[in-house]
């Protein structure tokens, strides 16, 4: 079986982290994979929504230290000729499609930017989070852009500083994850429940709501306002919003087509 599968159902592409057998832990040409996989998603015009998660119970151990360790000539090489559209974290940031992250069991290292790089983050309760500090590494997908957004830079420094675990009732604490579930299989399936809602809403406007609050994080608020109002105006003349004001007046849910 290969490393990364992805499948697509009902509009939602799954990508999974398989390598059940090393806690999901990363090879080298998984990083090189994970990118293609991330776009070859999000250009398919029937997926409206992706999933990460990992097989079996856990999520990632993030870097396999034992593979990586006969590849370093090979490390080096990614880190001085690096590309940003081939980094999976850059990826995540740039896509339209929304991202939920099913956090099914320890995310360490690498993969705890994989989750928080994500929209939407769903943990199960006996999950944690590792810092890739406690093993003399550094967190180098995003997250340490990333983690003091979401949870503040206490939180943050307690997290990389200490090189304590998080828990999943931390997370949810900080504002990490918004949902937690019992267990791995509950996570899954609440990641595929939180999908399935995504992917009724009309895809245009779930895509341009992204861009916009991309947008958001650089411009200024006038300069925001007239981007969102110019996003705006093509959304009126489209068959979905003709949809949902049928539906609406008709008293039926809608059926949009993302047209």
């Amino acid at each position: 079986m290969p490393d990364l599968l992805l499948t697509v159902t009902d509009h939602v592409a799954t990508v999974t982290f398989n390598r059940p057998q090393r806690r999901n832990a990363f090879t080298v040409d998984m990083f090189d994979l994970l990118g293609d996989l991330l776009r070859q998603a999000a250009a398919d015009p029937e997926v409206r929504c992706i999933v990460l998660t990992g097989a079996g119970d856990a999520f990632s151990a993030g870097l396999d230290f034992v593979e990586a360790a006969q590849q370093l000539d090979r490390l080096d090489a990614i880190a001085f000729t690096f590309a940003p559209e081939r980094s999976p974290a850059i990826i995540l940031q740039q896509l339209e499609v929304p991202v939920i992250a099913a956090v099914n069991g320890a995310a360490a290292g690498y993969a705890v930017g994989m989750a928080i790089n994500a929209d939407i983050r769903v943990m199960a309760r006996t999950a944690r989070l590792v810092p890739a500090t406690k093993r003399n590494l550094l967190p180098e997908s995003g997250d340490t852009w990333l983690l003091p957004r979401l949870a503040g830079w206490e939180q943050a420094a307690r997290f990389y500083f200490l090189g304590e675990d998080m828990t999943a009732e931390q997370a949810l604490a900080a504002g990490i994850v918004s949902e937690l579930a019992d267990d791995s299989d509950a996570t899954k399936a609440r990641a595929a429940e939180l999908a399935a809602q995504i992917v009724a809403m009309p895809p245009q406007a779930v895509r341009a709501a992204k861009r916009l609050m991309r947008a958001g994080r650089s411009d200024e608020y006038p300069e925001h306002v007239q981007r969102a109002l110019l996003q705006l105006l093509p959304m009126f003349r489209t068959k979905d919003f003709a949809e949902a004001m049928a539906a609406f007046l008709e008293k039926r849910p809608p059926r949009f087509t993302g047209e």
